[in-house]
């Protein structure tokens, strides 16, 4: 306890300095708004460090960073495999329960969704994580520790998220901090794989009167996502004849085809910024070694961080998927092979500019809460792609600690200074909707509610 003590009075004294570092780094704006946007979420800052409560909470959050640990480790091995993620939904919806929400219900897509209500007319903010994972059923979700490592599918992403985020309900509420603006708390489904933001389109058709949103995932707390990279999922489904290997060889083969437009697709070169990518995700087809295959499979995964790459790199694929069809066809003298595409997933790309209200306070919150760093502006697919598109400022931020193999068997989780991400989203969540009697609302309200 006496080392938490000495941090928090680090962090209080060094506020002044890393505020005025933030201050000169923050890069010019041609239209002035970063110099008139700076002030608000600089005064609303200080006057948050400053406060004893305030204080007191973050203060709780370090305190409690083992609870939150095991909390993350208990939702981690509750299954969440996509469109199923309903089981810990119930236990999520428990979770706010306990923690005083008593509002707290499953909305008509399967999100936990509950309402902390403001003190006056301020903005409306989400804050929000998301439950599923990318993992089938039974796959096996224990987590097991090794040298201070744990290690389980999605003990990351984003069951760390959905710890940080029940970790700033238990302190708001057991200090009893009165914000001005409402407080939505949300745990998302269908954020990963093909999902295709489901909840969170599902949260902003039901609530037209959200102001800003932020989405809790990922790890480090000096990276603040504002630009939503795109993406569209296809499926291709080559078709052929089929036949026997050698009897009837001759006849064209699905499957070529399908290799003839991987290959042209694993040769494209695309932009590295913005960040534009692509891959072939998933093959299948045939029926045996010595067939001729008569249909096959593929998925294909297309991404930028600005649409009109996107649609560039949609023109390509799609024109040599069709190519490639047509060589198989040229190369047997037949026009029997022919090809299916299927749009099965489109996220929307967005951004929200680095000197908005919103972005602002991450950014502020994040170097005071890590005392200092310089803090990165990055793009990813995330639920806040959906806010942005819509024009709703929006960002996505870490929930603390260390982490790597994302979507993979072997994700492993280190926390290092792990409460340093439930510090910064109750500091960046307070910056925003303002602290009743502290400091007012950084974000604001949209006109049309």
């Amino acid at each position: 306890m006496p080392i938490v003590r000495s941090k928090l009075a680090d962090v209080k004294r060094t506020a002044a300095l890393a505020l005025l570092c933030l201050a000169v780094a923050l890069p010019p704006a041609s239209d002035g708004r970063a110099e008139e946007l700076a002030g608000p979420a600089e005064t609303a800052l200080k006057a948050l460090l400053a406060n004893s409560a305030v204080a007191k909470a973050l203060e709780q959050i370090k305190a409690d960073d083992a609870r939150t640990l095991a909390e993350q480790r208990r939702i981690t091995e509750i299954a969440a495999p996509p469109f199923k993620e309903h089981t810990r939904a119930e236990f999520y919806l428990q979770r706010f329960h306990e923690l005083g929400l008593d509002d707290a219900a499953l909305d008509s897509e399967g999100n936990v969704v509950a309402l902390r209500k403001g003190s006056g007319k301020g903005p409306k903010l989400v804050v929000s994580a998301h439950l599923d994972t990318v993992f089938p059923e039974n796959t096996d979700v224990t987590v097991r520790e090794a040298d201070g490592v744990l290690r389980a599918p999605g003990i990351g992403d984003d069951a760390r998220g959905l710890a940080a985020l029940l970790a700033v309900i238990q302190t708001l509420n057991a200090n009893a901090i009165t914000t001005t603006g409402d407080v939505m708390l949300v745990g998302t489904v269908g954020e990963e794989e093909l999902g295709n933001l489901r909840g969170v389109k599902a949260l902003f058709r039901d609530h037209r009167d959200i102001d800003g949103f932020i989405s809790i995932d990922g790890l480090g707390i000096t990276r603040v996502v504002n630009r939503a990279t795109g993406s569209l999922r296809y499926e291709m489904i080559f078709r052929g004849p089929g036949g026997h290997s050698f009897q009837e060889f001759g006849l064209p083969s699905a499957i070529h085809a399908m290799g003839r437009a991987i290959a042209g697709i694993a040769d494209l070169e695309t932009p590295a910024e913005p960040k534009t990518t692509f891959t072939v995700g998933t093959v299948r087809g045939g029926t045996s070694v010595n067939a001729i295959a008569g249909e096959a499979h593929m998925t294909v995964d297309l991404r930028s961080n600005a649409t009109e790459e996107l649609l560039k790199l949609k023109a390509r694929v799609l024109a040599l998927v069709s190519e490639a069809a047509a060589e198989e066809n040229k190369r047997w003298g037949s026009d029997r092979i022919t090809v299916e595409t299927n749009l099965i997933g489109e996220r929307p790309a967005g951004v929200v500019a680095e000197d908005s209200p919103l972005v602002e306070a991450a950014r502020r919150s994040a170097a005071a809460i890590a005392r200092g760093p310089h803090v990165v502006f990055a793009g990813a697919s995330t639920d806040s792609n959906l806010a942005m598109s819509l024009g709703i400022p929006a960002v996505t931020i870490g929930g603390g600690g260390e982490g790597g193999n994302w979507h993979s068997l072997n994700e492993w989780y280190k926390p290092t200074d792990a409460y340093l991400g439930p510090q910064n989203a109750l500091l960046t969540l307070l910056m925003l909707v303002g602290m009743e009697g502290v400091s007012a609302p950084v974000l604001p309200r949209r006109a049309a509610r």
